[in-house]
């Protein structure tokens, strides 16, 4: 199969949906490009979301030790899908890991691309990515 390049449009997509199906084509050898990353869906209550990111990152020890959870969207998103990898410190996880990028708004360079647009049915219980990591 001949690997190609995958422009995906995040806006409205669910958080743990677009982080499996990207990780899927960057297993199978494509270069996959997600653009407004920071309109990105977690479905649930928003409280309860809130209080789960909230203690995530409030969770310290030594600066050298764990958990580092990123506090921009683009990268909040990047590891989400570093999660549904296997192995992404070396071997095959690594390799797809590299071939993923994401950027929060949408690049000029790629307007004139083919865009995939993932959506999800409206769920009445969500929260953006950037309002997430307004109030965390």
């Amino acid at each position: 199969m001949e690997a190609k390049t995958i422009i995906i449009d995040g806006k409205g997509a669910v958080f743990g949906r677009l982080c499996s199906f990207v990780a899927k084509r960057a297993l199978e050898g494509n270069e996959v490009i997600v653009i407004n990353s920071e309109n990105v869906v977690i479905t649930g209550n928003k409280k309860d979301i809130i209080e789960k990111y909230r203690s995530i990152s409030q969770k310290g020890g030594h600066s050298l030790k764990g958990p580092k959870y990123p506090k921009i969207s683009y990268q909040m998103l990047k590891r989400g899908m570093r999660g549904m990898l296997p192995d992404f410190r070396g071997g095959q996880g690594k390799l797809a890991f590299k071939k993923i990028t994401c950027y929060d708004r949408f690049p000029k360079e790629f307007e004139d691309k083919k865009i995939i647009k993932i959506r999800a049915s409206k769920k009445s219980k969500y929260i953006e990515l950037k309002e997430l990591l307004t109030k965390i």
